[in-house]
C-alpha cells in the first residue's frame, strides 16, 4: 500500500517565535494561519495520500509581501511550501515528514487582483490566487476566451495552473498552461522579483525565463502574476458524443476528425463503457445518452465563429458520414446549453465517480495519439495478468495523447490488498508507456508521489540539468524541498 506520509508529531523543527512574528508584520494578522482548525483543509491533498504537518500558513497579498516573506525564509534557511487551490493530485503542495528544516505554507489566496484586462490585445494580466472559473468568466464579460479548462476550476488557481503546468480537455486546439503565457512575474528563492510581465507575442532577448518556472512545480520560486493570451470568444459551440467499437476506431475517428474539422476541434475526449457507466451511476436521474450500451464513446466538441446552427450543423454533417462509413455506431448532438453541460459532466465525474468501486491505482500517462490503442491495449492485458479480477476504468484527453488510466480493486480483494500492489502496477503501466514513446507523466506534475519514477525513467543528461538549475537557482535548498531533482 502507497504511504500516506502523514508527518509524526515533532519530526519538523518548529519557527522560533520571533521569526512568526517577522512574518506578522510583513502580511499582517489577516496573512498568517496558525489556528488548527483553520490550517486543516490545507494539510492533505484532495485523494488523501499525504497528509502536512504544519504550524503556519503564511498568505501575502502583494508581490512585496511575497518577497519580503521569502527574503526572510531565505535568510533564516526556513522551507516554503507553495500552495494554491491545493487540488493537486501528486503531494506536491504538502510538507514532507522527513523535513529536517522548519517549513511553511506560503499561500497564494490573497493575490487575487486581475491587474489589467487588454481585449484588443487579447491578453489579461491576473495574480496567482485568481480562481481559473472566474478569469474564464472575467474574459467571457470582455467577449474573450480564455481557454484553460479542467474538472477543478472552480477551486484551482492560477498559480497553481502554471506551476503544474496544467492541461485539461482543451489542450488539442489551445496547449498546456506553457503555451498560454506571455509573461510572469515571480519571486525567486533569495527574495528578489523577476518582472517579465510582458503582453508581446515576440520578444527574441535571449533565454525565455518564464518556462523555467511554468511546470517546476514551486522549486524555482513562486509565482505572483502572468499575462496570459486570450481568444476570441466563439460564436457557435457544438458537442457530441459517440459511440465507436474501441480505442483504434478512436484515434482513426480522430484522424479523419481532424482532416476534416481542422482547428474548430477543440476536444476531443475517449471514455470506456465503464468509465460512462460510472459517470451516469454519480448523477441523479441520468439516462444513457445513446439509449443502449457501447464499448467506448469519444467526446468531441467543435468552437467556430459561426453561429451556433452553423457550427451544430457542421459536427452533424460530419457524424452523418462517419455513420454511412461505419466509423461510428451512434452518436448524439446536444441541443442545449443545458445537455451540453450534461455531457461534459459526465466526463469530469468518472474519476470521483470511481470511487464506488472501492479503492484505486490512477495512472496519468500520455503517449503518442497513434499509439493510445497499442498502450489501453498492453496496460490492460498487463495488469489484469498481475491482479485477476481488478476493473480497469479508462478514460482521458485523447486528442493530446493523455489518457488516464485507472485500475479498480477486483470485488474479492481487499482494499488493503490491492493498494499493497500500487509501486509495482505503476512501474508496469509507466513501463509500457514509456517503451512506447511517452511519459508516465502527463499533466498532474511529479510532486512527492512520482519523484522515484522520475529517478527511475528520466535520462541522466535530463537529471543532471534539471539539479543543476535548481542549484543555480536556490543553492539554499528552500523551495519546496524534497521535490524534482535537486528539491
Amino acid at each position: 500500500m502507497h504511504d500516506s506520509n502523514e508527518a509524526q508529531p515533532g519530526m519538523i523543527p518548529d519557527i522560533a517565535v520571533a521569526i512568526v512574528r517577522e512574518l506578522g508584520a510583513i502580511v499582517g494578522p489577516a496573512g498568517i494561519v496558525t489556528e488548527k482548525d483553520r490550517l486543516a483543509p490545507h494539510l492533505e491533498e484532495p485523494r488523501g495520500l499525504y497528509h502536512s504537518k504544519a504550524s503556519l500558513m503564511v498568505m501575502p497579498a502583494t508581490t512585496d509581501e511575497a518577497a519580503a516573506v521569502i527574503r526572510l525564509c531565505h535568510h533564516h534557511r526556513i522551507g516554503v511550501v507553495p500552495q494554491g487551490g491545493n487540488t493537486g493530485l501528486v503531494g506536491g503542495a504538502t510538507i514532507q515528514s522527513s523535513a529536517d528544516a522548519p517549513q511553511i505554507l506560503l499561500s497564494a489566496s490573497r493575490l487575487t487582483k486581475v491587474r489589467e484586462l487588454d481585449a484588443r490585445n487579447y491578453t489579461v494580466t491576473a495574480e496567482a490566487g485568481c480562481i481559473l472559473a472566474d478569469l474564464q468568466r472575467l474574459a467571457q464579460d470582455a467577449g474573450r476566451l480564455f481557454p484553460l479548462s479542467l474538472a477543478a476550476e472552480g477551486s484551482c488557481q492560477l498559480g497553481g495552473n502554471l506551476s503544474t503546468n496544467a492541461g485539461g480537455t482543451n489542450v488539442l486546439r489551445f496547449g498546456n498552461a506553457r503555451d498560454l503565457v506571455l509573461g510572469l512575474e515571480v519571486v525567486l528563492p533569495d527574495g528578489r522579483v523577476l518582472d517579465a510581465l510582458r503582453g508581446l507575442r515576440k520578444n527574441n532577448t535571449g533565454y525565455d525565463l518564464k518556462h523555467l518556472f511554468i511546470g517546476s512545480e514551486g522549486t524555482l520560486g513562486f509565482i505572483t502574476a502572468a499575462t496570459l493570451k486570450l481568444f476570441p470568444q466563439p460564436r457557435g459551440v457544438a458537442t457530441a458524443l459517440v459511440a465507436v467499437n474501441d480505442p483504434e476506431a478512436a484515434v482513426a475517428l480522430y484522424d479523419q476528425a481532424r482532416s476534416s474539422l481542422g482547428d474548430e476541434l477543440v476536444a476531443f475526449e475517449l471514455l470506456s463503457r465503464r468509465a460512462l457507466e460510472l459517470a451516469l451511476a454519480s448523477q441523479d436521474e441520468s439516462r444513457d445518452p445513446l439509449g443502449e450500451p457501447y464499448a467506448w464513446y469519444v467526446l468531441m466538441e467543435l468552437a467556430s465563429a459561426r453561429d451556433h446552427q452553423a457550427t451544430e450543423s457542421v459536427i452533424e454533417s460530419f457524424m452523418h458520414e462517419c455513420l454511412e462509413a461505419g466509423v461510428v455506431h451512434n452518436g448524439v448532438v446536444a441541443q442545449s446549453e443545458t445537455q451540453r453541460e450534461h455531457l461534459w459532466q459526465l466526463r469530469h465525474r468518472v474519476s470521483e465517480a470511481q470511487g464506488k468501486l472501492g479503492a484505486s491505482i490512477k495512472h496519468d500517462i500520455s503517449v503518442p495519439v497513434s499509439k493510445i490503442a497499442a498502450f489501453i491495449q498492453q496496460a490492460d492485458a498487463r495488469v489484469r495478468e498481475m491482479i485477476p479480477g481488478c476493473r480497469v476504468v479508462a478514460f482521458g484527453h485523447l486528442g493530446d495523447g493523455n489518457i488516464h488510466f485507472n485500475i479498480s480493486q477486483p470485488e474479492q480483494l481487499s482494499a488493503e490488498a490491492f493498494l499493497d500492489q500500487w509501486t509495482v502496477i505503476n512501474r508496469e503501466v509507466h513501463a509500457i508507456a514509456v517503451d512506447l514513446g511517452g511519459s508516465f507523466s502527463a499533466e498532474h506534475g511529479i510532486g512527492i508521489l512520482k519523484l522515484d519514477e522520475l529517478k527511475h525513467f528520466g535520462q541522466g543528461v535530463e537529471l543532471e540539468l534539471m539539479k543543476t538549475v535548481k542549484a543555480a537557482l536556490d543553492p539554499a535548498g528552500i523551495m519546496n524541498p524534497g521535490k524534482l531533482p535537486g528539491g
